[in-house]
């Protein structure tokens, strides 16, 4: 059985005690969340939201790239949030490479250069920031003064607030 019909017995188990069908697009809480696709983190349970809570955005790395400002976009000016809470972690695997040399690696083996960055990082703090900066100054969304940044410890479970400046 491979791991995708593993995960698809799970889900018929998961539907047939579903009890969230009246849930609506926009969220209970007017908040949208940015961070990372790794398998370590859960949104959910690490901030204690419930399904239809708030919008939960997830890349690479958490990174604020043109993607993710679309996502806040939406959510902010077709779907109600009024706060982000960008979230980037310790121990990320866009710090185990750099960014150049991964789109080499992929020209050499594909023939194709990626058209888009993968924006790695090397230092977490100062990467929060830079996600922060990037939501606060575009021009799309509508609320940006109350846009705060963290770093996930997964060592702990714990989050630290990244100050501004």
């Amino acid at each position: 059985m491979s791991e995708t019909d593993e995960l698809l017995i799970n889900n018929a188990a998961y539907a047939a005690g579903f009890a969230h069908g009246e849930l609506r697009s926009r969220p209970r809480k007017p908040v949208a969340v940015l961070t990372c696709m790794d398998a370590r983190i859960d949104p959910h349970r690490m901030l204690g939201l419930a399904e239809g809570d708030a919008h939960v955005i997830r890349n690479a790395g958490g990174i604020a790239n043109d993607d993710a400002i679309r996502s806040l976009v939406v959510s902010q000016r077709k779907l109600g949030t009024r706060e982000v809470i960008v979230i980037l972690h310790t121990d990320c695997g866009m710090r185990t490479f750099a960014e150049d040399a991964f789109a080499e690696e992929l020209e050499a083996q594909t023939g194709v250069r990626p058209a888009w960055q993968t924006t790695s990082f090397n230092e977490i703090e100062a990467d929060v920031r830079r996600a922060l900066a990037r939501v606060r100054t575009s021009p799309f969304l509508l609320h940006v003064e109350a846009v705060r940044g963290f770093v996930y410890e997964v060592e702990t479970g714990r989050l630290r607030e990244v100050a501004d400046g």
